[in-house]
């Protein structure tokens, strides 16, 4: 499945009930997201970043070198 700039090249569901995919970005690399039973979801992207939102309003970005940053709306 193709979606924008990535296409899903596997997906599935974990034995919580939690749905997972993993991605192509081509040049840039791969990635997978999760999208969990309780809301939240993550993304494991190609550049080294990952992006939590904890589906109650609280997003962060852990950036390649473990640096967490706020990225909420506020």
């Amino acid at each position: 499945m193709t979606q924008g700039d990535y296409v899903t090249t596997g997906h599935g569901t974990n034995s919580q009930g939690n749905h997972w995919c993993t991605r192509d970005y081509g040049d840039r690399g791969t990635g997978i997201h999760y999208s969990n039973k309780d809301g939240s979801f993550y993304y494991d992207n190609p550049d080294g970043t990952k992006y939590h939102n904890n589906g109650a309003g609280r997003e962060t970005l852990t950036t390649p070198d473990g640096r967490v940053i706020d990225v909420s709306k506020k």
